[in-house]
């Protein structure tokens, strides 16, 4: 089924907008312990799109990215790590005052307790500005996916609002990974603005409930699902996909069909990273044209795999990979382990 117009002669399947950093893992041989007693961590390429840049190429997708790291060996890491699994990183812009990319340590109690300690201040990201903006790299684009974390602060805030103005300017579907993170924004209401000024334009809206929460909350507080769907595809969305964790996922579709997807069963190693992978195979899918069914269970399996990986980035697997992974798990749990 085809979701969105995409131009298909355009060179990038997607451009990517927004925050890169470097994960601190802690090294498998440590266990599960407090960060604080912690010796040994192992360094990733990290941060929602970049990790989802990486997802999508590994999928055969072509990706660009447009970002901003900082000048020092650390910025050399992202870009080399980008120029090795084939992201186009001709709009990666290096900072001019020192700023430095974000440093996300990763506590990692139990299976099932883990949290993040993020350092950003001062922080290289969120230095992109309407100047790094191209509109002709956009329309290169078969859809541009915007960070809702690039709009925490100035000016990268006008730079993806920028961006989506060129989007919209050259026919460039749009996809919002809402993407909270507490970290740099000064209020509530600063989130509700500006999240919902990129989903109203949004073809494809991606988030967990408290995300559309924070979204919605100086719209209308409190809808259910439906509404929240109803609300958006009103505007201009087509596909809208409301996560709920380990109680699973719902697409709603803009004709009113609706389909819900579970959780694949796995041992986790950590509780984040999954929707990075969830949204690289879900896209993926959203591509190939697959039954939205099919593009969930995709993304359910991909997100499963990587809650029980030690990273974000490196494990994000193949097509084949995920394929194998969910012919393996339906054959030990049933074949309708997922679907709702």
């Amino acid at each position: 089924m085809k979701y969105l117009n995409f131009d298909t002669s355009r060179p990038y399947d997607l451009i990517l907008l927004g925050r890169v950093a470097i994960d601190l893992n802690p090294a498998v041989s440590e266990g599960f312990k407090p960060l604080k007693n912690v010796s040994h961590f192992e360094k990733y390429v990290g941060g929602s799109p970049a990790n989802i840049a990486c997802g999508v190429t590994r999928h055969g997708m072509k990706a660009g990215f447009i970002g901003k790291v900082s000048d020092d060996q650390f910025g050399d890491f992202v870009t080399d790590y980008f120029n090795d699994h084939n992201i186009d990183t001709s709009h990666i812009t290096r900072c001019t005052n020192g700023e430095k990319l974000g440093l996300t340590f990763t506590e990692m109690l139990s299976s099932t307790e883990s949290s993040i300690l993020m350092y950003r201040n001062c922080i290289a990201d969120l230095q992109l500005s309407v100047d790094d903006i191209d509109e002709d790299y956009i329309a290169s684009g078969k859809a541009l996916l915007i960070s809702g974390t690039a709009l925490a602060q100035s000016p990268s805030r006008e730079a993806a609002l920028k961006a989506v103005m060129f989007a919209k300017k050259t026919n460039t579907p749009i996809i919002f990974d809402i993407d909270y993170r507490e970290y740099n924004w000064k209020n509530d209401d600063e989130i509700s603005i500006y999240y919902s000024i990129v989903a109203n334009e949004a073809d494809i809206i991606m988030g967990s409930r408290q995300e559309f929460d924070l979204t919605e909350r100086l719209i209308q507080p409190n809808m259910t699902d439906e509404e929240t769907a109803k609300y958006w595809q009103a505007k201009n969305a087509k596909v809208v996909v409301i996560k709920h964790g380990m109680k699973g996922s719902t697409a709603y579709l803009n004709n009113g069909e609706s389909y819900s997807i579970k959780p694949f069963p796995v041992k986790s190693r950590k509780g984040f990273g999954g929707g990075d992978g969830y949204a690289s195979g879900f896209l993926y899918g959203i591509y190939q044209e697959w039954p939205m069914i099919d593009c969930l269970e995709f993304g359910s399996a991909e997100a499963s795999m990587m809650i029980r990986s030690n990273n974000c980035s490196d494990d994000l697997p193949t097509t084949e990979q995920v394929q194998q992974f969910i012919k393996e798990t339906k054959e030990q749990y049933g074949e309708m382990i997922a679907r709702i």
